[in-house]
Parts: C-alpha cells; structure tokens; sequence
C-alpha cells in the first residue's frame, strides 16, 4: 500500500490503524480533492431548499438571511451574502445580539424584517427549533427556509424548506457532521445550478467555511475534511482582504500557511469575540471587506474585544475552578455565579472538562429576563445533549449536541439542577469518576524520528476532532536535562536520551510543571508525544511535545 502510495510504510500503517483499510480510501484521505464532494441530495431536505430559493427570487421577493452570532453563523452569512451579490441579488442580513436577542429567531426581528419588505427569509446555523418566530413570519406571508445542523425536536417548524443533515435520512449519510456554514455553502452550490445567470466559482467561499467548521469543534473527517483541506488553502492565499488582516493582527504572516489548531485558537476567537461580548457585525464586516485598507481597522478592534475577553475568561476561570475544586464528590459539576458573562462560559466550561474530564454546566444569571442561561461541554463518554434530555422539566429550554449544549431555567431550580445533574452522569458512567485517557498511534523509537517523518504527518492534516494528531509512545529514555520556563516557570523542557543509539532529542511539556517535577532528572521514563518542528532563532530542529509520562 504504502509503494503504491509513494508514502513510508510507517503512515500506511497509522491510516491503517485509523481505519483506512484500503489503498483508494488513503488516497482520498491524503487527497481530499473537491470532486469527491458527495451530492447536495445527501443532506435531507437540501434540494427541496434550493428549489424554494430559486422560485421565490425568480419571484422577485426580497431575501434576508438570519444567522448565528459565533464563528459558524457569521461565517454562513457571509457565505450566502457574497455568493447571492455574485449572483446580482441584494440580500439584508440578521445576527442577534447575544446579550438582548439570545440565541437563535426572535418574533420582534421577524417583524422588523416583515417592514423593511422582505419576503424571503433563510435561516442559517439556526431554525431548527425556533418554532413560534418562523411561524409569525409565515403569517407575514414570507417564504421561510431553514438550513441548520443542529439537533431537531420530535416537532419541525411550519417553514416551507427544512434542509438539516441530522433530519432522518442524515444520519450516517456524508453529509452528517456539517457544521451551519456546510450547509449553507452546500445549498448555494444546488442553487449555483439552479440561478439564472453565469455560475460563480464556490472555491472562494471556501476559506469561510474552513473558518466556520473549525470553529464549531465538529469532525474533521469526511466531507468535511475535503472542504476544510481546500478552505485553508484559500486562507494561506488570504485572498480576502479581511481574512488577511485577520492574520496578521494575530501576528501571522498575510501568507502563512496555518493548520487547524492556530485558526482555532488564533483566528475564531477573535471573530467570535465581538459576537460574545455584544454584537456580531464587526465580524462580519470584516469577513465580507473589499479592501485590506478598509479591513485592518475593523481586525485591529477586533483584537481589542478578543483580548479584553481574555481578561474576563481567566477572572471566571478562576473563580469556576474554585467551585470545581469543592465539589470534587460530583460526577458531573453544575457551577453558578450571577456576575458571569454569558458569552464566555462556554469557553470556560470547556477548560473545567479539559482539568477535571466529567461533563460540566456553568451557570449564570442574564439580568434582563432573571432567568439562569448556561452552557455545558461533555466527554467523550457522555451524551450531554440527551443528558438534558432527562432534565428537561427543570429547563425552559436548552438545545446542541452530543458534547456542547446551552440551557436556560429559573433560578430556583439550580440547587435542583446540580443534584439531578450529578445522579444522572453518575448513573451513566458510575460513582468514579473516569480517568482520562490518551490514545497512542503506535511505539515510535528516536532512529524513526526524522524530517521525512513530520513531512508526512503534515499530510494528515488539518487535525481536530475526528482526526486527532498523531500521538506516539516512546521507549523508556533517560531524562538527562530538566528546567522550567515560562512567565511563571510553569512549562517544562526536557532533553532526553535513548541509551540504545545514544540519540538526544529536545522536550517540551507545557502547564506541567507541577506534576512533572525536577526530580525526574536522571530516570527513565516513557512518554506519550506528538514530534513537532521547532523554529525558534530562525533554524528548524525536532522536539517533542509531551502529552503524558510513565
């Protein structure tokens, strides 16, 4: 296989492992082209959607489109807006505001839209449940279509085109991991057919669903692989002028390749940052800018908001860790505290469940309705939405996923919610608490380590869920040298030594200083490690990057 490849056995065998068991499904992993896009079809719903599109502008209605305010619905928006002003329609946008819409439809902004004109609403990354707004915008006589990807309740809205992967039909089809911006740009490509006029060329939005997709944490495999590959290479080319700017306020260059890890701890946040704080348009001006000039300006605020965002994720993780740390006796931990920003603790709750793996909820009161919101991040191991599910007398609402939700309830109710949602985790994954686990490609010696090694691995990228970066084990190797860094000492750099082929190489362990102590020096130890290119001083070395020790 690996011959035929022209790879090393070495990365036929990690596919191998990985579950790509023939020499066409490497191919197609290793080259994700655009041309093994699955058809819109496969997502239930899709077709129909473009059909009620397409007539009703043929019809001449006027067209909206209502999005999210995180990266993923920012991202959609901007991707059904350029590619309708390509196609000569002018289309008006909604993004709620996080801190007075909430998330999701709202009837006072359908109405608003219903007075400027409009006749054709289309939602995007939202829909699904927004029962009682799409049905007043259908009593307003608009053509409403709901693309979304969220999960659907027993119940689908009254709109007139409902395309959502999850529908019965999805389920295990291609298409079923889409975030919002994959469905949006899979029915602008049905509707690219469809339209009248010259087709546009859908590679260009590509680098907005890339961005999209990494941001909303879902799989980075199948469809989606194929059109996040292709998406980063449109933002290595940062032809788009804010996509640009972006960059380099988050001090890349214009055009620098970056994987997935560095657009989703570099570039989302500060897209999402403006949403999270207040309003979302900032983000979208500068995704749809015409100019660097015009765009570097709205990049440079948005780096503003993102850093004082910092500031306020680490005073609440602080003080959520603390609350953590009390309830150590939980399975699964309900932590609450009314002075919260709401657009925060989504991030923080996924910094408890990285510390402290059992699923959490963190709390906090939204002063305009008195009502508790929320947003909870899971484990692997547990099914946070269907968690909910069994809860859901004491919510007035909630909504997400497998491992991401947000809920909202009365404030009475938290004590209650705390209990409940302990008892039902501990009767899902028992008393003890689970211990986190890495999981390891293979044993990999120092004599394999090399810069033909790390090439290849390049070529299994964009990582992210679904499609981890590679872990290896080492042999047990001699902990030579030992000293902490950072600004308050807290990583560790290593240099280790196969006593076998007398090989050095250099380790670092971030935030791990603590439990990797300086009396490791001079034993031997094995380590779970991914190997990585170091090109501090301008020269490229192999280190490794520590993930455990044994």
């Amino acid at each position: 296989m690996a011959d035929q490849l022209n790879i090393t056995p070495l990365l036929a065998e990690i596919l191998w492992q990985r579950g790509y068991r023939t020499v066409e499904q490497m191919d197609r992993f290793l080259s994700p082209m655009l041309v093994n896009l699955a058809q819109p079809s496969a997502v239930p719903g899709l077709e129909d959607a473009a059909h009620v599109v397409n007539e009703a502008l043929r019809a001449g209605k006027r067209m909206a489109v209502w999005g999210d305010y995180d990266v993923d619905g920012i991202t959609s928006t901007a991707v059904v807006k350029q590619f309708m002003a390509e196609r000569g329609f002018e289309v008006a946008h909604h993004l709620p505001n996080r801190l007075e819409e909430g998330y999701g439809m709202n009837v006072s902004g359908v109405e608003k839209l219903a007075e400027s004109g409009i006749g054709l609403l289309l939602t995007v990354d939202c829909g699904i449940t927004d029962f009682e707004p799409i049905e007043r915008a259908k009593e307003l006589g608009m053509t409403v279509v709901v693309t979304d990807h969220h999960l659907p309740a027993q119940n689908l809205p009254v709109a007139d085109a409902i395309a959502n992967p999850r529908l019965p039909g999805g389920e295990g089809g291609p298409y079923e991991s889409l975030a919002g911006v994959g469905v949006a740009w899979v029915l602008m490509a049905a509707l690219n057919s469809l339209l009248p006029g010259e087709r546009v060329d859908m590679r260009k939005t590509l680098d907005l669903v890339a961005l999209g997709t990494i941001a909303d944490v879902v799989p980075l495999s199948g469809q989606n692989r194929i059109l996040v590959k292709n998406g980063l290479l449109r933002i290595k080319e940062a032809a788009r002028p804010g996509m640009a700017a972006l960059k380099v306020v988050s001090n890349f260059d214009r055009l620098a390749d970056l994987g997935a890890g560095q657009i989703g701890y570099h570039l989302a946040p500060r897209i999402n940052a403006a949403g999270r704080l207040g309003s979302p348009e900032k983000g979208l001006d500068l995704l749809l800018a015409e100019s660097y000039e015009a765009a570097l300006p709205v990049a440079n605020e948005l780096d503003a908001v993102n850093a004082e965002r910092r500031k306020q994720e680490q005073e609440i993780t602080e003080e959520a860790m603390k609350q953590a740390h009390s309830m150590l006796d939980k399975r699964g931990f309900v932590l609450f505290s009314e002075g919260w920003h709401s657009g925060i603790i989504g991030i923080v709750a996924s910094r408890i469940v990285e510390k402290f793996h059992r699923p959490c909820l963190l709390l906090t009161e939204d002063p305009e309705t008195g009502l508790v919101k929320g947003s909870g991040r899971s484990i692997d191991e547990y099914d946070l939405h269907g968690g909910l599910c069994k809860l859901e007398e004491l919510l007035e609402g909630f909504g997400g996923h497998r491992q991401a939700a947000g809920l909202s309830l009365k404030k009475e109710n938290v004590e209650k919610l705390r209990e409940r949602f302990d008892r039902i985790v501990a009767d899902e994954l028992g008393e003890r608490p689970l211990p986190a686990k890495i999981k390891v490609d293979r044993e990999l010696t120092f004599a394999e380590i090399n810069h033909v090694l790390l090439k290849e691995l390049e070529h299994m990228q964009p990582f992210g869920l679904g499609n981890p970066e590679p872990v290896f084990v080492s042999e047990p190797v001699v902990v030579q040298e030992y000293r902490c860094f950072g600004r308050e000492r807290e990583h560790v750099k290593l240099v280790l030594r196969d006593e076998k082929t007398g090989a050095n190489l250099p380790a670092k362990v971030w935030r791990q200083a603590k439990a990797l102590r300086r009396e490791v020096q001079g034993t031997q130890l094995s380590f779970a490690f991914t190997p990585k290119i170091d090109r501090y001083n301008g020269i490229p070395n192999i280190e490794m990057n520590v993930k455990d020790w044994n």
